[in-house]
């Protein structure tokens, strides 16, 4: 071989050896991973406000924690607080349902923690996008279980939250208590249209506590109304027709002072079934 050809060989040789050693170009950076969302802390107060995301209702909601004072909150069982119409979760501590609570436990009830959201038009949907009921069943759960708490087992509900809860136990046949206050009901559908909140008779039908007692009739409720309620005419036929293991009837209107008097004994009611 000539010597020009010994160093075209050798040169060859030289470039393969380079391309062989080379290391492969660094890949392009990602995006950052993301940090897993961040757990709350467990309740360390009795009560706790704070604001969460309700995809069923399509809108921040307000979402307030109760647990008795000086009781460990970690896996107590929940009742769910729903308010009256024009209202919302916060309107439990006005009405002293903090106090209640703690007062029934001392007196030696087993102690529950209580879960009030905020609902509209009745606590159910009325819209495609806001589906109070779908929140109850499926985000709930979920916010307070990620709190330290048990899934709620019993439900409280006041007025237009009593409807609700009424509603919601239908769906619920495991419920353990079901406490209805005031219950704002419906014997016919020109009642019920003047709320201007239905959006017609067969939404009214399907959703009225009233016409389906069959469906609650095992369900372990207490009704509590005062005989000078707007609605105590409704009231007294859902007892007639669902019979109740509690129906007090006794002298109150639709109103806050009457609310109050009665929410010890709607306390001791849950109180004595959910644990």
């Amino acid at each position: 071989m000539s010597r020009r050809g010994l160093l075209l060989g050798g040169a060859a040789l030289l470039m393969t050896g380079s391309a062989c050693t080379t290391a492969p170009p660094a890949p392009e950076p990602g995006p950052p991973a993301e940090p897993p969302p961040s757990a709350p802390a467990p309740l360390t107060a009795p009560v706790v406000v704070e604001r969460v995301r309700s995809a069923a209702r399509g809108t921040d909601v307000n979402l307030v924690l109760i647990t008795p004072e000086g009781v460990p909150a970690a896996d107590l069982p929940v009742c769910l607080a729903l308010h009256g119409r024009g209202a919302n979760a916060r309107v439990f501590l006005d009405l002293g349902l903090p106090a209640a609570l703690t007062a029934a436990v001392r007196s030696g009830m087993k102690p529950f923690a209580v879960a009030a959201v905020d609902g509209d038009h009745y606590w159910v949907r009325t819209t495609s996008d806001d589906d109070p009921q779908r929140m109850l069943r499926e985000e709930v759960p979920g916010w307070v279980t990620h709190r330290g708490l048990r899934e709620p087992s019993a439900a409280f509900g006041i007025s237009m939250g009593a409807f609700g809860a009424l509603r919601y136990a239908r769906d619920r046949p495991d419920l353990k208590a079901v406490a209805a206050c005031s219950a704002a009901l419906f014997v016919s559908w020109p009642d019920a249209k003047s709320r201007k909140v239905f959006r017609d008779q067969a939404q009214w039908e399907a959703e009225e506590p009233l016409r389906h007692t069959d469906e609650l009739r095992d369900r372990p409720i207490g009704l509590w109304c005062g005989n000078s309620d707007p609605f105590v005419a409704a009231d007294r036929k859902f007892s007639q027709a669902a019979k109740p293991e509690v129906s007090a009837f006794s002298a109150g209107a639709h109103n806050d002072t009457y609310w109050k008097r009665v929410l010890p004994d709607i306390v001791k009611f849950v109180g004595a079934k959910i644990t």
